[in-house]
C-alpha cells in the first residue's frame, strides 16, 4: 500500500506504520498506527489522517477511538468506494505508512462542558469513535454519575466495539470497576431487526433512554443532564434544535455549555 520510505515527514505531519487492520463488515473498518512520543491529545478529540498524493498529502479528519493514554492511536472509518482517500485508506495493511498531523484539536471534549450528573453520548455510524475514547478516561468517571452511549445504526453488523459496550469495557486496566457501576450501553439499528430499532429522537420521547438502570429524571434536565453528539448532519440538526428548545446551550473551549458537537465535520 504505502512504503514508509515514499513518505517523507513535514512541520504538520508525521510518518506512522499501521500496527492493526479490522474490518467489521463491508462498509466499516478500524485500525491503529504507531503513536510518536510528543504526541498528546484530549480524550473525544480528532486528528488529521492521510496518504500521499502526488505532490502534497490527501488529508482527512479523524476522531481518534483510543485512551489518551494508550501507546496506539485507532480510528474508525467508513468505506466509499469513490471516496478519495478512504477508498485508498480501507486496502491498508500492517506495516503501511500513513501520514498523522501533529495537532489535535476538537470540542467533543469534557473541557466544553459544564459540570453535570449525567452525560448522554449521542452518535450514528462512524460518530461513535471519539466516545471509544472518552469512556476509557477515568476522569470522566470522576466528573459524571452516570454515562449513557446511544449508537444508531443501519444494520446490526455495523454496530462496532459492541461487545466492548455491552461488556462495560470489562478487562480494561484503569476503568472496569467503574464502567460496570456508572456506563450504559443503548444500541439502536434502524433498517434490520433488532431489540431496539427506533431512531435517537424517539428514544427519547418514549423514555427508553431514561429507563433503569439509568437513574434520575424521566426527561432531559438541563440543570444535571449534558450531551455530546457526533455522526450524521441529520441527526445533529435534529437533536441540536431540540436540546435548544429545551434550554440548553451549546458550549465550546472557550465558553463551556450544555452540550457540544463537532463543527469541523457539520460545516
Amino acid at each position: 500500500m504505502s512504503d514508509r520510505h515514499a513518505l517523507a515527514p513535514t512541520g504538520a505531519l508525521s510518518v506512522e506504520t499501521v500496527t492493526r487492520v479490522h474490518h467489521w463488515n463491508e462498509h466499516l473498518f478500524s485500525f491503529s498506527i504507531t503513536r510518536p512520543a510528543s504526541f498528546r491529545f484530549r480524550s473525544g478529540e480528532f486528528v488529521m489522517l492521510g496518504l500521499p498524493d502526488g505532490q502534497r498529502p490527501l488529508l482527512r479528519a479523524y476522531s481518534i477511538a483510543s485512551p489518551s493514554y494508550d501507546e496506539t492511536l485507532e480510528f474508525l472509518s467508513i468505506k466509499v468506494p469513490e471516496g478519495p482517500l478512504t477508498s485508498r485508506l480501507q486496502g491498508i495493511q500492517e506495516g503501511d505508512a500513513v501520514f498523522l498531523g501533529r495537532k489535535p484539536t476538537g470540542t467533543l471534549v469534557t473541557d466544553a462542558l459544564l459540570p453535570g450528573r449525567r452525560l448522554f453520548l449521542l452518535a450514528t455510524g462512524t460518530g461513535l469513535a471519539p466516545f471509544m475514547s472518552l469512556i476509557r478516561d477515568p476522569d470522566l468517571y470522576e466528573q459524571f454519575a452516570q454515562i449513557v452511549v446511544v449508537h444508531s445504526v443501519r444494520r446490526v453488523s455495523d454496530l462496532a466495539y459492541r461487545d466492548v459496550l455491552e461488556g462495560q469495557l470489562a478487562g480494561d486496566p484503569l476503568v472496569q470497576d467503574q464502567a460496570l457501576l456508572q456506563l450504559h450501553y443503548v444500541p439502536t439499528v434502524t433498517r434490520e431487526p433488532f431489540h431496539t430499532s427506533a431512531r435517537i429522537g424517539t428514544l427519547f420521547e418514549n423514555g427508553t433512554l431514561f429507563k433503569a438502570p439509568v437513574t434520575g429524571p424521566l426527561q432531559l434536565d438541563p440543570s444535571q443532564d449534558r450531551i455530546m453528539l457526533c455522526g450524521s448532519m441529520a441527526m445533529i440538526k435534529e437533536q441540536a434544535a431540540m436540546l435548544d428548545s429545551l434550554g440548553f446551550q451549546e458550549g465550546s473551549n472557550a465558553a463551556p455549555g450544555d452540550y457540544v458537537i463537532e463543527r469541523a465535520f457539520v460545516g
